[in-house]
């Protein structure tokens, strides 16, 4: 059951940001995105700071320990994004970041294909992450199931819309972030076969996953935040930010009433 669980979280997010980005045109799908961006933050940080990392320092693992694979995750994170192969691209034409013109056109063409592998690694990490939680408990793989979730859909909506922008047909388009959010599926099913036999790494593992979510939401989403406002568009903004919190703290408590 444990793997069945692995497959259909790992699934959810690829289905979902492809049944989203067919549906919507591509000006609401940029605001769909914007949104989503605060939301993901939110889900993010909460997840990794209130559930994961909590989860990680109960066992009997050295807490010094632990910290040091915090640091070295966010560390390993940013080298990695360094070489673009954790990258993360939730930009579009007339999304207010004063990119020159046809830059997702250029993003798609010479560089659309190092993105869309990277996103395919990170799925495919997030998707032994996904493993490593539900293996350690399975209300644990629940709630990092749904912070995942919550981010890959802006991260696969985003990267359709470059895709769009470059010129490739909807369904081509769709095909190969399909493709790309598949890798979550292969990563679940790697982690449960490779990580299952090595319960004493759950804690280190479980850091190096909060410190994938801590960097991707401080390095990656809340710059993209930062930006001059309305105060319309902060209180939604922030709105959509406590939402994020809010789902998390939500599906704790009624998974511990479980």
């Amino acid at each position: 059951m444990t793997l069945l669980y692995i497959v259909l979280a790992t699934l959810a997010g690829g289905l979902l940001s492809v049944a989203i980005a067919a549906s919507l045109t591509v000006h609401l799908l940029g605001r769909v995105v914007k949104s989503l961006v605060s939301l993901s933050a939110g889900v993010l940080l909460s997840t990794a700071l209130l559930n994961m990392l909590p989860e990680a320092f109960e066992g009997d693992a050295d807490a010094h320990a632990l910290f040091a694979t915090l640091l070295g995750g966010l560390l390993f994170f940013f080298l990695l994004e360094k070489v673009e192969l954790y990258r993360h691209t939730h930009h579009h034409e007339g999304d207010g970041h004063h990119h020159h013109h046809h830059f997702d056109a250029e993003q798609a063409g010479s560089g659309g294909w190092s993105v869309l592998l990277g996103d395919s690694i990170h799925n495919f990490c997030d998707g032994v992450i996904i493993a490593a939680a539900f293996l350690t408990d399975a209300k644990l793989g629940a709630v990092t199931a749904l912070a995942i979730i919550a981010h890959e859909i802006p991260q696969e909506v985003g990267d359709y819309i470059v895709l769009l922008n470059a010129g490739l047909s909807r369904t081509r388009a769709l095909v190969y972030n399909a493709l790309s959010g598949g890798a979550a599926v292969v990563g679940g099913v790697v982690g449960y076969f490779v990580v299952g036999p090595w319960e004493a790494l759950f804690p280190y593992l479980l850091v190096v996953a909060a410190s994938s979510f801590i960097y991707v939401a401080v390095a990656d989403l809340i710059p993209q935040m930062q930006r001059r406002l309305s105060l319309r568009d902060t209180l939604l903004q922030v709105g959509w930010l406590a939402a994020g919190l809010g789902i998390v703290l939500a599906a704790m408590t009624a998974l511990h009433q479980h």
